[in-house]
C-alpha cells in the first residue's frame, strides 16, 4: 500500500510540475471541443463573404480618388506610348516636357471607414525636365518608362534588383529607382505586378493548401519545415483548393518555424504564412487570394510591439507607400490574435522576458493611436493604449520561457479556444 501512495503521490507532483511548466495547459479542452469552435468561426465567414465587396466606386467621398487596376501587357505598352507621344508633341511645341505625377505623400491619402483601408487622393505634382531640382527624377522617370516598355515587348519578368542594375550610374541607389518605379505605376494607372517587375522572394507558406504555380501542383503539407516560398509574380498562381478552416498569419520567421516543425497545421487545420518581418507586396498579393478564393478567416500572431501592430496594419489597411494599390494589397477583417499586451499579465509572462520601450517606441505607438485604421477598432486602441502606459513591449519568443514548444501547444490552442481575437 505504502509503496502505491508513494508512487500516487509522485505522479501528483509531475502533474504540479507540468502545471508550473506549462501554465494554463490544464485550461485546455479536447481539440475536438476547439475545432468545433474554428468550424464555426471558418463557417460565419464563408457566409459573410457571399455579400458584394464595397469598392471605391459604390462611394460617394467628398475627395477624389485614385485607384490602379491590373492590366494586360498590351494596354501597358499603350499608354507608354500615348505618353511617349504627349510629350513629343510638347517638345515640338516648345514646351519642353514634363511628367504629371501622383503625389504619394501623407496629405495626399485617406482611411476610408467603409472599405477599411488607406486610399491616394487625385493630388499631383508636375515633374518638368527643365528644372535643377527635378532634372535628374525625370530622367530616372524616362528611363524606366523604356525599360518597362521592353519588358511588356519581351514578356518577361524582371526583379526590382535588375531594374536597378540595369543603369547604377543614373540610379546610384536601389531605392531611388524603386520609388520611381510606384511613381510610373501612379502615371500608368496600373498595378506594379503589371509592370512585370518583381521583388525577390521572401515570404513562405506550409499547411494545408494545394495550388497550382507556373502549371505545377504544389501540395505545401509536403514542403518540409521551410515551407513553399511565395511566387514573386501572382500571375503564376492558381487553382488553389484547402481543407483548413483558418489562415494563421505570422510575423517572425522563429515562430513560423517553430510552428511548422510541430506540423501546428495538422492538430488544427490551417494554412501559415509568413512574410518574415516587413511584408512584401508578393506576400500581401498572396494572402489576399487565399481570403478571396478559399474565404477563410485570418488570424494574425505578431510581437507585443507597435511595430507588430503596424505590420498588421499594412496586411489589412495598406500601406501608406503604396495607397494607390490599396485594393489589390489589402485583406479585411484579420483578426489580431497575439501577442497582445493584455497577453503579457494574463499568461504571466516573467519580467525578465519583457523589454522596455525605447523613446522610440512610445512615438510610434502614441503617433498609432493618433491613426484612423486604429481608432476605428476600440479593442486595438485598448490594447496599444496599456502597451504605451506600461512601456513595456515583448517578442512572440517570450513564450518559450515555457518551454520551446508553449507556443504551439498551449498558447495558440488556447487562444482559439477561448476565442481570444479581436
Amino acid at each position: 500500500m505504502g509503496k502505491r501512495r508513494r508512487a500516487d503521490s509522485d505522479s501528483d507532483s509531475d502533474d504540479d510540475t507540468t502545471t508550473t511548466r506549462l501554465p494554463f495547459k490544464n485550461r485546455l479542452k479536447p481539440d475536438s471541443v476547439i475545432l468545433s469552435t474554428l468550424k464555426t468561426l471558418s463557417a460565419a465567414t464563408k457566409s459573410a463573404s457571399t455579400s458584394k465587396t464595397l469598392t471605391l466606386t459604390d462611394l460617394s467621398l467628398s475627395s477624389t480618388c485614385r485607384e490602379v487596376t491590373d492590366l494586360p501587357l498590351s494596354s501597358v505598352q499603350n499608354r507608354i506610348l500615348t505618353l511617349a507621344l504627349n510629350l513629343t508633341k510638347s517638345i515640338l511645341a516648345g514646351n519642353g516636357f514634363s511628367f504629371s505625377v501622383p503625389s504619394r505623400a501623407a496629405t495626399n491619402q485617406l482611411y476610408v471607414p467603409e472599405l477599411d483601408r488607406i486610399v491616394l487622393k487625385d493630388k499631383s505634382s508636375v515633374r518638368p525636365y527643365a528644372s535643377v531640382s527635378t532634372v535628374r527624377k525625370t530622367t530616372i522617370t524616362t528611363r524606366i518608362l523604356s525599360l518597362i516598355h521592353q519588358l511588356s515587348l519581351k514578356n518577361i519578368h524582371v526583379t526590382k534588383r535588375d531594374l536597378f542594375y540595369t543603369d547604377v550610374k543614373l540610379f546610384q541607389d536601389q531605392t531611388q529607382s524603386d520609388a520611381v518605379l510606384d511613381d510610373v505605376s501612379c502615371i500608368l494607372g496600373c498595378t506594379r505586378s503589371s509592370l512585370n517587375v518583381v521583388a525577390a522572394e521572401k515570404g513562405v507558406v506550409v499547411g494545408r493548401l494545394v495550388f497550382s504555380d507556373n502549371g505545377d501542383m504544389i501540395d505545401c503539407t509536403k514542403m518540409g519545415i521551410g515551407g513553399k516560398a511565395i511566387p514573386p509574380n501572382i500571375d503564376r498562381v492558381g487553382d488553389m483548393s484547402s481543407d483548413a478552416l483558418f489562415i494563421l498569419l505570422v510575423e517572425k520567421d522563429a515562430a513560423y518555424m517553430r510552428l511548422a516543425e510541430d506540423r501546428f497545421y495538422n492538430r488544427f487545420p490551417c494554412i501559415i504564412v509568413t512574410a518574415k518581418g516587413q511584408p512584401d507586396v508578393a506576400t500581401r498579393l498572396f494572402l489576399r487570394k487565399m481570403k478571396m478564393e478559399l474565404k477563410l478567416p485570418v488570424l494574425a500572431l505578431v510581437d507585443s510591439d507597435p511595430y507588430g501592430l503596424k505590420i498588421l496594419s499594412v496586411y489589412g489597411c495598406g500601406s501608406k507607400n503604396m495607397s494607390y494599390d490599396s485594393a489589390n494589397l489589402t485583406t479585411p477583417d484579420i483578426k489580431w490574435l497575439g501577442i497582445r499586451p493584455s497577453d503579457l499579465d494574463k499568461y504571466k509572462i516573467p519580467e525578465q522576458c519583457r523589454l522596455p520601450m525605447t523613446e522610440q517606441d512610445i512615438k510610434t505607438g502614441k503617433d498609432l493611436l493618433e491613426e484612423d485604421f486604429v481608432k476605428k477598432n476600440p479593442g486595438w486602441v485598448e490594447e496599444l493604449s496599456l502597451m504605451v502606459k506600461s512601456k513595456q513591449k515583448a517578442e512572440i519568443q517570450a513564450l518559450s520561457t515555457f518551454g520551446f514548444q508553449y507556443l504551439s501547444e498551449v498558447y495558440l490552442p488556447l487562444k482559439l479556444q477561448q476565442q481570444d481575437w479581436l
